[in-house]
């Protein structure tokens, strides 16, 4: 099993932090982001794991150093979206946890015994155009809508089985080989042909992770934390 982390975004929404430091790199709750994400899977004994790098790939030398993990660096960071990230390290899919490096992971729900693709998700509300998850009585995803409101939503975890990574990484392949792919995230290569995969939801908290995108994210995830777990720990 390994981990493939996704870390090549500009996180233009994040400036001025973002000016000199990757998106991932922005500390939550006093840590940068991949840190706690490195520590959380080797903690569950996930030591094979890749840092895709973009913008300002130099910073994360220390992260090779301190930790050991591999860095592949993405030179199209600033041209294309996440599905060609993902395309560079389309190999190792297999087996393999995918992670959103700009997402603050609060509790280690990491599963090392994994075997079926799963979307990890909490319950959110009051957001607007997000991914949200379709599923059934057995927690088998059936589709997944971009909407607004509350659900269970994409958080930027998910695992993929051998089986499901086949027919994922084929149709990757087809995506970029069209040249048509510009606008797409990888998520929609999975969106687009769910009903040939067999991915399952598992339900987490919904505290247990939360997505950075802006700087208004960042100040209400400090508080949030400073507020509901600062005073529990006290």
């Amino acid at each position: 099993m390994r981990a493939i982390l996704l870390a090549a975004g500009m996180g233009t929404r994040l400036r001025p932090l973002t000016l000199d430091t990757p998106k991932s790199l922005v500390k939550v709750n006093g840590k940068p982001m991949l840190e706690t994400q490195i520590q959380f899977l080797k903690e569950k004994g996930i030591e094979d794991i890749i840092v895709v790098t973009g913008y300002l790939n130099e910073k994360f030398d220390y992260i090779k150093e301190k930790y050991g993990v591999e860095l592949i660096h993405n030179d199209k960071y600033d041209v294309y979206n996440n599905i060609y990230t993902m395309y560079l390290v389309k190999d190792y899919l297999s087996d393999s946890y995918v992670i959103d490096a700009d997402v603050y992971l609060h509790n280690n729900f990491i599963d090392e015994n994994i075997k079926k693709s799963s979307y990890f998700s909490g319950y959110k509300e009051g957001f607007k155009n997000e991914w949200i998850i379709e599923f059934d009585e057995n927690n088998r995803v059936e589709n997944i809508v971009v909407g607004d409101d509350k659900g269970y939503i994409l958080c930027g975890v998910s695992y993929w089985s051998q089986e499901d990574s086949t027919i994922i990484v084929d149709k990757l392949e087809e995506a970029i080989n069209s040249g048509k792919f510009e606008n797409l995230y990888w998520d929609d290569i999975v969106k687009d042909n769910i009903e040939k995969l067999n991915v399952q939801i598992r339900k987490i908290n919904s505290d247990d992770c939360f997505e950075i995108d802006s700087l208004d994210d960042l100040e209400f995830v400090n508080n949030y934390i400073k507020t509901n777990f600062d005073k529990k720990e006290a």
